[in-house]
């Protein structure tokens, strides 16, 4: 095979992802010197694309960042006025007292916002402090150093036919080179998962643990809206099936953010996240809220769920694992994207301290002391052990022992459980189908619930479809021969897109991948009980389009 001739451009800093994290950490080294060159690569049609968050954000990441944000106009204007939490039923619900509730799980000072539009207006202060932005921009494979230590990236191929040949329109991209390369890419980053791997760091750390989070945007009743209230509901539908529980966000101008969290570490594989979530939105509490009102947008993301004892070595030779590449979610408080800030503020200090000292391509230890000895690892220190106390003895247990947890930890800075441990990934979690009963869920009814590929058609998503599926199988027969015996093919459920059905009956059954309409929540590459699925970059601009998301 003949080695392809790139283009090299050279950096000081080179960040994959204009998340909050990329963003944050681009921003900060402009204002710690100004005259430092630094490329923001976003594989998002646009900034903002690909955001999916909640969001209630704790603006402590972005105080920091830019304490004049207000004056500056950030999208941040909708304040947090009221607290719900509810314990549900099928049929009603038991408020839980805000007072039993830890003061960390109070909302008070936050603010209820679409990260999606944080990140436009992020982007936009950056441009004007000197920063490169490129949109549309995937990152498609590292760049190694004779040392081997990461100097950059590969980004911008395009044209490849679907068989992995060049087409006769093949662009090969650029390498772009740095002396330090920040991965902002997100949950389960394809870049960020390879340098884990190749520098083992997460050997010292416990497993990485997931949930998939689906969000629908509504369009209410003016006479049902609450700017500013904030609802988290636990229980039903998903009972003893798996563990999770439910958003909804009062916004401005009459819209709701309706959201369903599912931890990916469920036993059944009849379990389907997506029908939960329409399923909880029959609720008689959720229901009234949004009879009469419309659904605007769509999409689904997977959360990193582990925590303070799964987050691996955070910097490694040339680069640093920045917000959700390193599973930075602190999770009974469903927030991240004030640690994901945090995170990049951090590695652009330490980015910037090593350049100054002429160093490069060298791991940023300071930036990963930082993470873990700063604001970050004391957020996610005190609430460890919350997420393995559900996945072990369930939700009561998690309420009572994980309630008391948080409050020896916030009164007293200390655990008298010390750090539990999850055990098995997500994908270990999962048990054959023949010790499970297949689930009957109800079919949507078009007005509150929805079928999945009508839904996806509001997360706006569009890949190209002569190019490669960038959903790769480690093994063609392995989806029909051992997890549709096995596990009763539960990629055709957990996928919240529907990208993957078998097809045909007996025999004749095959696997299919419906790439074009994949929202790169990337739940595959986490459950496939095999681990037979890799999720990869498609071309740069592809996937979803999210609006005020």
């Amino acid at each position: 095979m003949t080695e392809i001739a790139r283009e090299a451009m050279e950096y000081d800093v080179v960040i994959v992802g204009a998340g909050p994290s990329g963003l944050s950490a681009a921003i900060h080294l402009k204002q710690l010197d100004p005259d430092l060159s630094v490329v923001v690569l976003e594989k998002g049609s646009e900034v903002g694309a690909h955001i999916l968050s909640g969001a209630v954000l704790d603006t402590s990441g972005l105080d920091r960042l830019m304490p004049d944000w207000k004056e500056k106009g950030a999208p941040v204007t909708v304040p947090v006025r009221e607290d719900r939490f509810y314990m549900l039923g099928e049929g009603g619900q038991l408020r839980i007292p805000n007072a039993l509730m830890p003061p960390l799980m109070s909302n008070h000072g936050t603010y209820i916002v679409s990260m999606g539009n944080v990140c436009r207006w992020m982007a936009e202060q950056a441009e004007e402090m000197g920063v490169e932005i490129f949109p549309g921009m995937s990152c498609s494979e590292l760049v190694y150093a004779e040392d081997g230590s990461v100097k950059g990236v590969v980004a911008g191929e395009f044209g490849k036919n679907a068989d992995g040949t060049h087409g006769p329109n093949y662009e090969p991209g650029m390498e772009l080179h740095g002396k330090y390369v920040l991965l902002g890419e997100g949950v389960r980053g394809s870049l960020s998962k390879q340098v884990i791997a190749k520098f083992g760091l997460d050997e010292d750390h416990d497993t990485q643990k997931y949930g998939l989070g689906m969000k629908e945007l509504w369009e209410i009743d003016p006479a049902k809206h609450h700017e500013g209230r904030v609802t988290h509901t636990m229980g039903w539908p998903l009972g003893s099936n798996a563990g999770g529980g439910s958003f909804i966000y009062h916004l401005e101008n009459n819209q709701v953010y309706v959201g369903f969290v599912v931890h990916l570490n469920y036993k059944n594989p009849h379990l389907f996240p997506y029908m939960e979530f329409q399923r909880f939105k029959h609720h008689p509490m959720v229901a009234e809220l949004l009879k009469g009102g419309k659904r605007i947008a769509y999409g689904a993301r997977a959360i990193t769920e582990g925590g303070w004892q799964s987050m691996p070595d955070t910097a490694f030779p040339g680069g640093a694992l920045l917000g959700c590449s390193a599973g930075m979610v602190n999770v009974p408080r469903i927030k991240g994207n004030h640690n994901a800030m945090l995170s990049g503020i951090h590695a652009a200090e330490a980015a910037h301290a090593a350049i100054q000292a002429g160093r490069s391509g060298d791991t940023l230890t300071d930036y990963d002391k930082a993470v873990r000895e700063g604001p970050i690892g004391a957020d996610l220190k005190k609430v460890r052990n919350v997420k393995p106390l559900w996945s072990k003895y369930g939700l009561l247990a998690s309420l009572g022992l994980g309630g008391f947890d948080m409050w020896t930890n916030n009164l007293f800075g200390l655990s008298l459980l010390g750090t539990l441990r999850h055990g098995k990934s997500d994908a270990e979690s999962t048990e054959k189908a023949v010790r499970h009963t297949p689930i009957d869920y109800p079919k949507p009814d078009g007005t509150l619930s929805f079928d999945r590929l009508t839904n996806v058609a509001f997360s706006f998503t569009n890949h190209e479809e002569s190019q490669p599926a960038h959903l790769r199988l480690a093994d063609k027969d392995v989806p029909v021969l051992t997890n549709l015996r096995d596990y009763a093919g539960p990629s055709a459920r957990y996928c919240p897109a529907g990208v993957y059905e078998f097809v045909g009956e007996g025999p004749e059954t095959r696997f299919q991948i419906n790439f074009q309409n994949c929202v790169h929540c990337k739940t595959c590459d986490i459950k496939d009980p095999s681990q037979n699925i890799t999720w990869t970059v498609p071309q740069g601009g592809d996937g979803p389009n999210y609006p005020n998301m």
